[in-house]
């Protein structure tokens, strides 16, 4: 059973659907707003009352870019895995502290109720007198966000022509303060308890701010949800993303340390980035409208033969979706210059084989497609991790078994993991290579496709999920 602590409760949330945990944590904090009257404080616990005591305390935020609850309403987020693989390695069980603001997860770390805040902080020298600062993790840069119709300032000198509001406590007021002092003394923004900062990117989006400051990161997660953001300014040079602790932790601050030396260059590191930003190509505004028009318009009247297909063949409802839409853009009477045809863009062959008579029938298409799909998966063997064998088989949807199956005898050859999605998209584009191509079984063929094509996908699927659940 997982345990998840907000504001001072405990929770379970283990076979939870995502309504459910968002509207638990919702209550949660009412009910926390109504009848808490002020937070605990006291010192932090030492690093042998940690070992002692079994479990680690890690205070986060709720935000897609550090952790939050999926469709099966299960925790997940950077922030959580990194958290998981670290916590694994000092043999402790991690609960996880739920804050809604940057504001709050320090508070929590200064009252001494938490032992690491782990929710992508910039390494600032205000920080660095008041706590611990333990491995740095990530690098970003902290953006100028406003709406693409509105106004967008082009220097220092314009800032005070538009209204700017950021989340309170965070690094960006302390940016802009710094602007003020030493580019423009008229400079003047708002600082809000009341919204995050992904909150305050919607509003922008929404045109009821006109301008907020977020890391890169966060706002390239974001402009997939809201097209209309668009980047004005860049406000710094890269900065250290880290985990904090409380003055007094200097034992576990060098366990950390430690351990990340060794974890930063594994494969393990590697993987975990590639799962949260690996698939984020250069965004494109109007793909990514067209794709939230079609959730209104299109998506309606195919939701239930995708649901009725995704079960049927155990496969993921969101990834079927993705996949549908990479093809055709959810269009039934789609047809390619090669003759491939239909909402899932399925060829005569791959028709006939998988009993469907009319590839423009919406129904039949999807229901081959995911069939087609569920094929390829069991191709793979039942011990290779989910996400990876996902992704074997959309790659292999894509370019054909047969060339699959060359990449994975080259993935062998190069000493790669012919299992491992992260070493086949790096070995997938050599099939275009002659000095590999020629001596493969099945020869040459365009192998960076079937790489863009599974990112494509694990993109389609991120908007979907935010648009939908």
């Amino acid at each position: 059973m997982r345990e998840l602590e907000i504001e001072g409760n405990t929770w379970h949330v283990r076979d939870m659907s995502y309504c459910k945990a968002v509207l638990l944590i919702t209550m949660a904090a009412l009910l926390v707003a109504c009848s808490k009257e002020s937070d605990t404080t006291g010192p932090a616990r030492t690093y042998q009352e940690i070992i002692d005591s079994g479990e680690l305390l890690i205070v986060t935020r709720n935000a897609p870019s550090t952790w939050y609850i999926d469709a099966d309403g299960e925790p997940t987020g950077y922030e959580y895995d990194l958290a998981k693989a670290y916590v694994q390695h000092l043999n402790l069980t991690p609960r996880f502290i739920i804050k809604d603001s940057i504001k709050a997860v320090f508070d929590t770390l200064r009252s001494g109720d938490a032992d690491v805040a782990a929710a992508g902080l910039t390494v600032l020298p205000t920080r660095q007198a008041e706590f611990l600062v333990g491995p740095e993790y990530n690098r970003v840069h902290q953006v100028l966000v406003c709406h693409r119709d509105g106004y967008k300032p082009e220097g220092y000198d314009e800032l005070s022509e538009i209204d700017i509001v950021v989340a309170e406590g965070s690094s960006y007021a302390e940016q802009l303060n710094e602007i003020k002092q030493q580019n423009n003394p008229t400079l003047t923004w708002q600082e809000t308890d009341d919204y995050s900062t992904e909150e305050l990117l919607e509003k922008v989006a929404e045109e009821k701010v006109d301008c907020t400051v977020a890391d890169s990161t966060i706002v390239k997660i974001n402009r997939r949800y809201f097209p209309e953001l668009m980047v004005t300014m860049q406000l710094t040079e890269s900065q250290d993303i880290a985990l904090y602790l409380p003055q007094g932790l200097t034992p576990l601050q060098k366990k950390l340390e430690q351990w990340f030396k060794r974890f930063q260059t594994s494969s393990q590191m590697k993987k975990l980035t590639d799962r949260y930003y690996g698939y984020f190509r250069e965004f494109d505004y109007v793909d990514v409208s067209v794709l939230k028009r079609r959730i209104d318009k299109r998506l309606p009247r195919y939701k239930r033969h995708f649901k009725a297909a995704a079960d049927k063949n155990e496969l993921p409802y969101l990834t079927l979706l993705a996949q549908s839409y990479q093809e055709s853009h959810w269009d039934e009477k789609a047809i390619s210059p090669t003759g491939v045809k239909g909402i899932m863009m399925l060829t005569q062959n791959t028709a006939k084989a998988m009993g469907i008579d009319d590839r423009t029938d919406a129904k039949q298409s999807i229901m081959g497609g995911a069939k087609y799909l569920r094929k390829m998966v069991e191709r793979f063997n039942d011990d290779i991790k989910p996400d990876d064998k996902l992704y074997l088989a959309l790659a292999a949807y894509n370019v054909g078994r047969a060339h699959m199956h060359d990449a994975q005898s080259l993935a062998r050859e190069l000493g790669l993991s012919p299992y491992d999605w992260h070493d086949m998209k790096q070995v997938l584009p050599l099939l275009s290579q002659k000095k590999y191509y020629k001596k493969l079984k099945y020869g040459y063929a365009r192998g960076i496709e079937p790489v863009r094509y599974v990112q494509r996908i694990r993109e389609y699927q991120h908007i979907l999920e935010n648009e939908l659940q």
